[in-house]
C-alpha cells in the first residue's frame, strides 16, 4: 500500500479506491422515466477521489461512454493490475486535479456494471429483467446522476466532463439543470447521432439478437450470447479506431509471416485484434446492456428534445461555460458536430472555448494520453475555479 500512497505524492494515482453504492426511488416513489415507465428501486455504484471543500464547491462529475463504469481512476486493491480507465486524467497534479477537485464518477443505469440494468434482479419476479427493463434515455441516465448529487449534498458542479456518450450526458446536464452546473467539457461528442451512427449502432444490435443464445433478452439462466456481443464488440470498436492508426499499427501485416492459411482462421494481425478485443469484452460487459445503451445514444436528440429542432434554442437554457473538444480522425462524431454545439453556444452569446486536436488515433483518442488535452482540461478548470472564487 505504502507504493499507492508514494505515487499518490508523485501525480500517478489517486491510490486506492472503493466503489460504492446509492439507492434510491424506492416503491411507491420510484423514478419516472422519459418514457412513461415506472423503474425502482434504482442503485447507482460510484466512485469519489479528492475531498469536497467545505462551501461544496470544487465537486466535478465525470460521465462515461458506453461500456465504461465509475471506476475512473485509482486501484481496487495493492494486487489490481490496472487503474480505472481515465487514470492518466484524474489524480494528484493531472489534467483533473485531485488534490484540487472533488471528483465523482457514476455508473449509468442501463450499464451492468453496478447500476441498476437489465441484468438487475427484477423485484416484482426475483430473476433478472432482460428486456422487461424499461428502456432508458440519456436525460433518464443525468436525471439518476442529480438524485446521486442530491444524496451527497451537492447543489453545484464546479464542472461536468466526458466524452463520447458521456459527452451527451454534459450536454444533457448543462440544460436540464442549468442552475447546478457552472462549467461544461464535452470531448469527442455530438448533440444527434448521424444516420452513419445508428446504422453501426444496429449492426451491432441484430448481432447480438441473432445469437441464438440471446434468447429474447432471457438467457441469464443458461449460455449468453458471447458470440453476438463480441462481434458487436468488434464493429463498435472499428468506428472507435482510424484508418491511419489501423494501417500504422498493424498495416496488411500477417499472423504467420507471409503465409496465408488458405482456410476462415484470421490470417491478418487487424483481424487476430478486433477478435481479442471481442473476447475480452465479453468477460465484462452484458449484452442487453450493449443494446439499451446504444438505443438510449441513438435517441439522444438535444434539438428536438429541449429545443424545437433548433440547437441554439436548446443550449439557450445552459448557464455554463463550455470546452468542446473534438478530435481531427475521429469519424465517428467528427469535428463538424462540434462545431455546431459550438455555433449554437455562440448564438445565444454564451462562454464557449473549442479545439480540435490533431489526432491519428480516432474516437477514442480522448482516453489515449494527450499532453495538450490534459493542459485544455487543467486550464479551462483552473479559470472557472479562479472565476467563482473571485
Amino acid at each position: 500500500m505504502s507504493e499507492y500512497i508514494e505515487h499518490d505524492r508523485n501525480g500517478i494515482s489517486v491510490g486506492l479506491v472503493e466503489k460504492k453504492y446509492f439507492t434510491f426511488a424506492h416503491p411507491p416513489n420510484e423514478m419516472v422515466l422519459e418514457s412513461g415507465e415506472r423503474l425502482g428501486p434504482v442503485t447507482i455504484a460510484y466512485e469519489t477521489y479528492g475531498q469536497l471543500d467545505k462551501e461544496k464547491s470544487n465537486a466535478v462529475l465525470i460521465c462515461h461512454a458506453l461500456s465504461g463504469d465509475s471506476h475512473a481512476a485509482g486501484y481496487y486493491s495493492v494486487d489490481d493490475p490496472k487503474p480505472g480507465w481515465w487514470d492518466i486524467m484524474i489524480g494528484p497534479g493531472k489534467g483533473i486535479d485531485t488534490d484540487r477537485y472533488f471528483v465523482i464518477c457514476s455508473n449509468i443505469i442501463g450499464s451492468c456494471m453496478g447500476s441498476t440494468g437489465p441484468s438487475s434482479i427484477n423485484p416484482e419476479t426475483g430473476r433478472p429483467y432482460g428486456l422487461n427493463f424499461p428502456l432508458v434515455t440519456i436525460g433518464d441516465m443525468v436525471d439518476a446522476q442529480k438524485a446521486l448529487m442530491d444524496h451527497l449534498g451537492i447543489e453545484k458542479l464546479l464542472s461536468v466532463v466526458g466524452g463520447s456518450i458521456g459527452g451527451m450526458q454534459v450536454l444533457e446536464w448543462a440544460v436540464r439543470y442549468p442552475e447546478m452546473v457552472r462549467s461544461a467539457v464535452a470531448l469527442a461528442t455530438t448533440a444527434r447521432h448521424s444516420a452513419l451512427a445508428i446504422a453501426f449502432n444496429e449492426v451491432a444490435r441484430q448481432a447480438i439478437m441473432a445469437d441464438p443464445n440471446w434468447k429474447g433478452g432471457h438467457y441469464y439462466n443458461g449460455p449468453r450470447p458471447d458470440h453476438g456481443l463480441a462481434v458487436a464488440r468488434m464493429i463498435g470498436h472499428i468506428t472507435y479506431l482510424s484508418e491511419e492508426s489501423m494501417w500504422e499499427k498493424f498495416g496488411r501485416r500477417l499472423q504467420n509471416k507471409n503465409a496465408f492459411s488458405y482456410d476462415f482462421d484470421a490470417d491478418f494481425q487487424i483481424e487476430s485484434y478486433l477478435l481479442y478485443q471481442g473476447r475480452k469484452f465479453v468477460e465484462r460487459f452484458d449484452a442487453n446492456s450493449f443494446l439499451y445503451i446504444t438505443k438510449a445514444a441513438d435517441y439522444y436528440d438535444l434539438a428536438r428534445e429541449h429545443g424545437n429542432d433548433s440547437l441554439a434554442a436548446a443550449l439557450s437554457k445552459a448557464q455554463a461555460r463550455f470546452l468542446v473538444v473534438s478530435f481531427t480522425s475521429d469519424w465517428l462524431y467528427p469535428t463538424y458536430q462540434s462545431r455546431a454545439i459550438v455555433q449554437a453556444i455562440k448564438k445565444n452569446w454564451g462562454d464557449v472555448s473549442f479545439c480540435e486536436i490533431d489526432a491519428k488515433w480516432g474516437h477514442d483518442a480522448f482516453l489515449l494520453p494527450n499532453p495538450r488535452l490534459s493542459a485544455l482540461i487543467a486550464g479551462f478548470l483552473d479559470n472557472v475555479s479562479n472565476t467563482f472564487q473571485e
